[in-house]
């Protein structure tokens, strides 16, 4: 998303997991900066979200959607760490960590933190069909406190 892509570039191809690690980060650069459309543009037509305390968002447009009340709820500062990446063809599994800041409104900010599984398919582009984060109990704890 954020690199140049150039076809005339004689180097070998990157590796799938490698790949993948980049577009998560994009992702989160996408969130952090409040581009939302770019970050649901990584997402598949059919693709899906699923963030805690929220419906299910499936398609780009209510992925967006979901993405902008997170980002006006105060999210930000969202971290992704992949631990695992593994793939079989044109699908692809990665499993990692998260963490963001909570900005609430009486100027508290509230740490965030979790784990996350997201399947990608190659559709030309690599793109996702399906994410889901959870909160660590710890991090949920935090939010009570």
């Amino acid at each position: 998303m954020y690199r140049n892509l150039n076809p005339a570039d004689s180097r070998p191809p990157r590796s799938v997991e490698s790949q993948l690690r980049d577009l998560t980060q994009d992702l989160a650069m996408a969130f952090n900066t409040g581009n939302f459309d770019q970050a649901a543009a990584l997402f598949a037509n059919d693709g899906v979200l699923m963030t805690p305390g929220q419906e299910s968002a499936h398609g780009r447009k209510p992925i967006e959607s979901s993405l902008q009340r997170l980002g006006d709820a105060g999210y930000s500062d969202l971290r992704f760490e992949t631990t695992r990446v593994e793939n079989s063809g044109e699908m692809a599994m990665e499993l990692g960590r998260f963490s963001m800041a909570v900005h609430k409104t009486d100027g508290t900010v509230v740490p965030e933190r979790g784990s996350y599984v997201r399947v990608w398919r190659r559709l030309g582009a690599w793109q996702v069909v399906a994410d889901s984060w959870t909160r660590t109990v710890q991090a949920a704890g935090e939010r009570a406190a």
